[in-house]
């Protein structure tokens, strides 16, 4: 698995819930509508915008609330990665179980805006403004956290060591 990412960096601030990310009405359609969904109110048209590779930074207390499964519309949408400030724990366990890279770096909405070029290792634990090549440092993830990303998620790993049964199709 190819752990370094370079992307188009996408900037939310503070305290985005996970309401804010997947709102109730979308929890009801099928995974690639709903993903048009994400970020509805907080920026509008987001969806229309975001390409895969792009990587989204936080701010602190990203992913706070409930314990809906954003991850999976993150990775529809072809989203590379998210970094932030600080996560809720809840919210990073469940983009680790889904296969979407997340990095704890903080000090990086300072770094970044909307637009920038991001070079991401999150084996290594650090990101580079590609423009400034300024590089942050965080905490590196554990071997067993970049098992589960390698194996596109918990599931996925658990059924190819044999613990559940593969899904239809693989």
């Amino acid at each position: 698995m190819d752990t370094l990412i370079t992307g188009r960096v996408w900037v939310v601030g503070d305290s985005v819930t996970t309401d804010a990310m997947y709102p109730a009405f979308a929890m009801k359609l099928p995974l690639p509508e709903a993903a048009r969904h994400v970020f509805y109110e907080l920026r509008p048209g987001w969806t229309n915008q975001v390409v895969p590779g792009d990587i989204v930074v936080a701010g602190r207390n990203f992913g706070l609330g409930s314990s809906r499964p954003v991850a999976a519309l993150f990775r529809e949408l072809g989203v590379a990665a998210l970094v932030a400030e600080e996560f809720n724990s809840l919210f990073l366990r469940n983009c680790i179980n889904h296969g979407l890279p997340a990095l704890t770096l903080p000090g990086a909405t300072a770094v970044f805006t909307d637009g920038d070029t991001m070079r991401l290792d999150f084996a290594e634990g650090w990101t580079e403004h590609a423009g400034s090549g300024l590089r942050l440092h965080g905490g590196a993830l554990p071997p067993l956290v970049l098992d589960i990303l390698s194996a596109g998620g918990i599931l996925p790993k658990l059924a190819r060591e044999g613990y559940v049964p593969l899904p239809s199709g693989g």
